[in-house]
């Protein structure tokens, strides 16, 4: 792989975020701001028919999962997420416009797992994202 193709802030032990979202322009622009605004490698999927097996194959620290998708919705998928062995203890945030800013802000939850409103904030995405990281070891 060419050194220019992860951003220079992000690295091999780099937190690995993956978005699922059915709209490919707000998961593009969401890759982008993250990796410019911090050491994340994030990889997009644009079909939650497929997330699962892309998570398995990129083994991310934290999912950003959207609710409202055709075929199977983000509840659907994060019920499969947490019965896979391998996948079930990766934090699930889940970014949705069914609710306001200020209900995502009050610790509002869906099935558990905390939630980014739409049209989302980075700060405030990042935010959540830096809450969710499991603890990783320091060498």
């Amino acid at each position: 792989m060419a050194a220019d193709f992860f951003p220079k802030a992000s690295g091999p032990d780099s937190p690995r975020i993956l978005i699922v979202d059915d709209d490919a322009n707000s998961t593009h622009l969401v890759k982008i701001l993250l990796e410019r605004s911090g050491p994340y490698l994030v990889l997009e999927e644009n079909d939650a028919a497929r997330a699962d097996q892309t998570a398995h194959d990129f083994k991310p620290d934290v999912i950003l999962l959207d609710i409202v998708m055709p075929k199977i919705d983000g509840g659907e998928l994060a019920t499969q997420i947490e019965a896979d062995r391998q996948l079930h203890d990766t934090p699930i945030i889940f970014l949705t416009a069914l609710v306001t800013h200020s209900e995502a802000k009050s610790g509002l939850h869906i099935q558990g797992h905390p939630l980014v409103a739409k049209p989302i904030s980075i700060p405030e995405l990042i935010d959540a994202i830096e809450k969710h990281l499991p603890a990783r070891a320091e060498c």
